[in-house]
């Protein structure tokens, strides 16, 4: 069994990656896969290959709440780590992509989000949205939102586009150096994960393939079942978290510009990443609503069949 430790960058994150390279034939032969195990638990945990008769640490200090590793591996192989006592498996299938990532739960479901948001373009009043993250629908696009929230980035951010009927989009961050540095830091799509969209699902917005980095969306109250079928043609556009009930949230009354030009009214884009982004925002769009804080509440036990 050969071991290997090398240092590498991932999504502005330090990172290990390991190697762990089997001496039998039938499994070095196999194509390799990279696996990528994010901790969305609120303890660190150490990740394990499984032998026959070992476990090997993969990484030289526990994974952080918040924290990732990559590990080069090949099918047939299996790791673990444990919590509360309780050991939990994740294989590494023929079938797998050659980047899969794993989020690491416990056996739990989802994750809760809560935000304070303004409403009907009134700054002075706030109210609570509470967002259920479910991160096996889209790993990649829940890892990166988690991150993002736990570290401040959409505090403050704009509600930049709200259009009754369609979509209530945001993430362009309200702190310019963040903004450009993240907006050049895009992430790799998911699997699609044939999520049917409906009102209050949330998903990042893209460009292309492989292009999300921090603007997400979410499905209106009173969007056309049309529009909901054509949510997802896109492969960027994967579901990663839901909101109940969204015609009873903060959502259904945010202050409505419209769409972007050319298709509507509403602020552009490009002026709102520039240096002085939200001076533009104060100065032609007073009446903008805004999402006051977001933090990550708990790992939440719980079933989501029913969405």
């Amino acid at each position: 069994m050969l071991f290997k430790l090398l240092p590498i960058f991932l999504s502005g994150i330090v990172t290990n990656s390991q190697e762990v390279v089997d001496s039998h034939e039938e499994v070095s032969a196999k194509a390799p896969k990279t696996i990528i195990f994010r901790n969305e638990l609120t303890t660190p945990v150490e990740i394990y290959w499984e032998g026959d008769t070992e476990r090997i640490v993969q990484h030289p200090e526990p994974l952080p709440p918040g924290g990732e590793i990559q590990v080069k591996s090949y099918p047939g192989h299996k790791f673990s780590y444990d919590v509360s006592g309780e050991r939990h498996f994740e294989d590494v299938m023929e079938d797998h992509p050659p980047v899969l990532t794993r989020v690491l739960l416990g056996g739990r479901q989802e994750i809760a989000v809560r935000c304070t948001t303004t409403t009907s373009g009134t700054q002075e009043i706030e109210q609570e949205l509470n967002i259920r993250v479910i991160p096996w629908w889209s790993p990649n696009g829940a890892s990166r939102f988690l991150q993002l929230v736990r570290m401040g980035y959409y505090n403050g951010v704009a509600l930049n586009r709200v259009v009754p009927g369609f979509l209530t989009q945001f993430g362009i961050g309200a702190d310019f150096a963040q903004r450009t540095k993240y907006r050049q830091e895009a992430f790799r799509d998911d699997i699609v994960n044939n999520i049917p969209f409906s009102p209050g699902v949330m998903s990042f917005a893209g460009s292309g393939p492989d292009s999300r980095t921090t603007e997400v969306f979410i499905v209106m109250p009173n969007t056309s079942q049309a529009q909901l079928d054509y949510f997802g043609e896109n492969p960027w556009e994967t579901p990663f978290a839901y909101i109940e009930n969204v015609e009873t949230t903060p959502v259904a009354t945010f202050h409505a510009y419209g769409d972007m030009p050319p298709n509507g009214s509403g602020p552009l884009p490009s002026e709102i990443y520039g240096e002085n982004g939200y001076e533009y925002l104060s100065k032609d769009f007073p009446e903008m609503d805004y999402i006051e804080e977001c933090q990550v509440i708990e790992v939440d036990i719980g079933t989501t069949e029913e969405l």
